[in-house]
């Protein structure tokens, strides 16, 4: 049975592990933290438990797909309940839009706006619907390995069919006049950590995900998909290692052998890196398998937006309807230049709340809930915030003064019972991420697809790839798509050297069979230095057939 050893027990890697080990490989599973998930592991304190990263499940065939690959029923690990409403979005204090997903309250929502903005929106979701078509088929769901792989006349025209040139604010404007549905459909582009002003109008694909395949919620946190995938690894037999961090990944002529953990070799066929990208080309690899990702590429390279996150565990129940709301800074395009090109903290900033007691009480004590606040900030740069104690007291009253004046958490300072920060710093220490970009490198034009780090390494053999940095990008459904697509490139290699191994053992076969009946032909008389005597003689053609 050959071995692969998988770098980093988050969502990609968990899954990549389950799908290997299903396939029938002998899987080590190496994680630094003492509990496996990476970002998507969970806070515990005080009777108060909170996801760490992402909270919203979308595509959900994506998450319960990694279960039935292994023949398992996906509720016996993640069982999933719809979120009604979809989302609460606010624009300033008493000025709210509920989105919903059913058809009938969203028409009612969007004609109170207006039934041209109505007509418009549903116009752009049925366009979105062809591009997500074209997107899934082309790109989403298969790997890229050389340039003919994309440069080729069917990918090419799939890519111009996608109109990837416009970014997603701008596209959503050519259907949609009311400025509050414009920002209500471009903002989701900030879920994989770019800016709506920038991104490419592909990524309006995930507003319409939401729209068409609901959002959805799982009892005890999105940690429950991690703890589900660790528990399925476990059950085929596959050997999980937790507070583990690898040193490196060995290299031996041009081909991963293992890793360095512990201080200690620990030999495998194949390794898969689960590991953000830049960090693991950074710290993992030495120079010669880096290939063109030297320190200057990964210096040149664009990386998402990180985040700033109160983890607020409260003594009082608060009346929010919607599990998921977002407050919109008054100036949106101030808000995200201060992120994206200013690279400071916003003067005004949006921010993403997350209330999950409503569905799950045991998620805090009797009378209590959660409040998750998150706030889009820049990665970690040089001239940008440094993340000391007190800047981030300073930031933090900042945001809950807008929590309390336009939120229904309008007393929160009084009813803080836990409290947990994190900042870039922590999404750099703790999970590896490269300049503490939570969403790993920006998904810009030049940085998706063809031009996105590969789920097969380029330099170096028997090496894969998986995760937000790499190819399709970031989001958990997406980063689940990374982990089928680096297991089936190691699959596929590893078919294809069995069928070498195969040709090359045959050949010899033939040439010992040949080489037994020339000796018997000849009576068995050797010449010498151990050849059949009169092989060469009793078999025509041998010298070239038996090469």
């Amino acid at each position: 049975m050959k071995r692969v050893i998988v770098v980093g027990a988050g969502a990609a890697g968990l899954a990549a592990a389950v799908r290997l080990r299903h396939a029938g490989y002998d899987v080590a599973l190496y994680e630094k933290e003492p509990q496996v998930g990476g970002k998507m592991s969970r806070i515990v304190g005080d009777g108060f438990t909170f996801d760490v990263g992402p909270t919203i499940v979308m595509m959900p065939a994506l998450y319960r797909e990694v279960f039935e690959l292994a023949g398992r029923n996906p509720d016996d690990y993640i069982p999933l309940q719809k979120v009604e409403p979809l989302m609460e979005i606010s624009f300033g204090p008493g000025e709210r839009v509920r989105l919903s997903n059913d058809l009938s309250d969203l028409t009612a929502t969007l004609e109170g706006v207006s039934e041209a903005d109505a007509q418009g929106y549903f116009e752009y979701l049925a366009l979105l619907y062809k591009r997500f078509r074209i997107a899934k088929d082309n790109f989403l769901q298969r790997p890229f390995r050389k340039p003919t792989d994309f440069y080729n006349p069917k990918s090419l025209i799939a890519g111009f069919r996608l109109h990837t040139l416009g970014d997603a604010y701008s596209s959503v404007s050519r259907y949609v006049s009311d400025d509050r549905l414009r920002k209500a459909l471009a903002f989701q582009t900030l879920y994989i950590g770019i800016s709506p002003y920038e991104g490419p109008s592909l990524y309006m694909i995930i507003p319409l995900i939401e729209l068409l395949y609901g959002v959805w919620f799982m009892p005890g946190g999105m940690f429950a998909m991690a703890e589900g995938m660790a528990r399925l690894f476990e059950e085929l037999g596959g050997e999980l290692h937790t507070s583990a961090p690898v040193e490196h990944i060995a290299v031996e002529g041009g081909r991963a052998v293992g890793v360095v953990a512990g201080g200690e070799l620990v030999r495998a066929d194949y390794v898969v890196c689960d590991a953000d990208f830049p960090y693991a080309m950074e710290n993992l690899l030495a120079d010669e398998a880096r290939g063109r990702y030297t320190d200057e590429k990964l210096e040149g390279m664009e990386y998402s937006c990180s985040c700033f996150i109160l983890y607020l565990g409260l003594d009082k129940r608060y009346p929010a309807e919607a599990v998921h709301s977002i407050r919109f800074a008054p100036d949106f395009e101030r808000n995200i230049a201060d992120i994206f090109d200013d690279g400071r903290f916003p003067d005004d900033p949006s921010f993403y709340c997350y209330a999950p007691c409503s569905l799950d009480a045991s998620l805090a004590p009797e009378g209590c809930q959660t409040l998750y606040v998150l706030v889009p900030v820049p990665p970690l740069a040089e001239g940008g915030p440094a993340w000391g104690a007190e800047e981030v007291a300073a930031y933090r009253e900042q945001v809950l003064d807008l929590v309390e004046r336009e939120t229904v958490y309008e007393d929160v300072r009084d009813h803080i019972a836990f409290e947990r920060v994190f900042t870039p710093n922590d999404f750099a220490e703790r999970f590896n991420a490269a300049r503490g970009a939570t969403f790993g490198l920006r998904p810009t034009l030049r940085q998706s697809n063809y031009w996105r780090p590969h789920n097969k390494a380029e330099a170096c053999d028997n090496l894969y790839f998986c995760g937000s940095s790499t190819h399709p990008g970031a989001g958990v459904p997406i980063v689940l798509l990374s982990a089928r697509l680096a297991a089936e490139e190691l699959l596929r290699d590893d078919a294809e050297a069995a069928s070498a191994e195969r040709e090359v053992a045959g050949q010899v076969a033939v040439v010992a069979a040949r080489g037994a009946a020339a000796e018997a032909a000849a009576g068995g008389s050797v010449a010498p230095g151990g050849a059949p005597g009169a092989a060469t003689r009793a078999v025509p053609g041998d010298a070239e057939g038996g090469a």
